[in-house]
C-alpha cells in the first residue's frame, strides 16, 4: 500500500499528499451540507411564532450538552497528541492518547443516548415542533458523523496500527493526521450546534 504514489509524500502540483487533499475536498462538501442546514435553521427561526423556539429550546439539557462539549474539546486535544506522539516515535503514548480520544467519543454518544431517550420518555419527538425537528436532524446527523469517525479511530487503535507502525510509521502518522482533520471538523460543528440549539 505504501507503494501507491503520493500517499505519504506530497504532490508537486498541490503541495499535499493524496490523503490530505481527499479529506479536504470531502470536508468542503461537509461544510456545504451543514451550512445549508444552519441556514435553514436561521430562516425557520425567523419565520416561527414569537417565543416558540425559546419554549422548546428550554426543554433541552444544557448541563449535559456542556459536558459533551468538554468531551469533544478534550478529544480534539488528545487527537493532536496522538499524532504528535507518532512524529516523536512514541508509539505507546500514541495508543494512550488515541484511547482517550475513543473514550471521549463513546462518552459523547452515551450522553446523547440518555438525552434522546429522556426526550422520548417525555413524549418529545421530531414531529413535536419545528424546533425539535431541527434539533433531532442536526444533532442526529452529527451523531452519525461521530459514529463514523469512531469506527476509524478504533481501527487505528487496534493491532492494525501495530502492524502499520512496524512496516511504515510515516503511513500510520499520515492516516492519523487525516483522521484528525475529520475529527476536528466534527468537533467544530458541535461548537456551532451547542450555542444555537442550547443557548440562544
Amino acid at each position: 500500500m505504501s507503494s501507491i504514489p503520493y500517499i505519504v509524500e506530497e504532490r508537486p502540483d498541490t503541495g499535499l499528499n493524496n490523503s490530505k487533499l481527499g479529506v479536504w475536498i470531502f470536508l468542503a462538501s461537509e461544510v456545504m451540507l451543514f451550512g445549508g442546514l444552519f441556514s435553514a435553521y436561521v430562516f425557520l427561526r425567523l419565520a416561527a411564532p414569537e417565543g416558540d423556539f425559546d419554549y422548546w429550546g428550554a426543554k433541552l439539557n444544557v448541563p449535559m450538552a456542556t459536558f459533551n462539549t468538554m468531551m469533544l474539546i478534550t478529544s480534539s486535544v488528545t487527537m493532536v497528541m496522538s499524532w504528535a506522539s507518532l512524529k516523536l516515535k512514541q508509539f505507546d503514548k500514541y495508543k494512550i492518547y488515541l484511547g482517550i480520544t475513543i473514550l471521549c467519543a463513546i462518552g459523547f454518544l452515551c450522553v446523547k443516548y440518555f438525552e434522546y431517550t429522556g426526550k422520548f420518555h417525555h413524549g418529545i419527538y421530531p414531529s413535536s415542533s419545528t424546533f425539535m425537528g431541527i434539533y433531532f436532524t442536526l444533532t442526529g446527523l452529527h451523531v452519525l458523523h461521530i459514529v463514523g469517525g469512531l469506527f476509524v479511530l478504533i481501527y487505528l487503535w487496534t493491532s492494525q496500527a501495530d502492524k502499520m507502525w512496524a512496516e511504515n510509521p510515516d503511513l500510520l502518522a499520515n492516516r492519523v493526521e487525516v483522521t484528525g482533520l475529520y475529527w476536528h471538523f466534527v468537533d467544530l460543528v458541535w461548537i456551532f450546534l451547542f450555542p444555537i440549539l442550547y443557548l440562544l
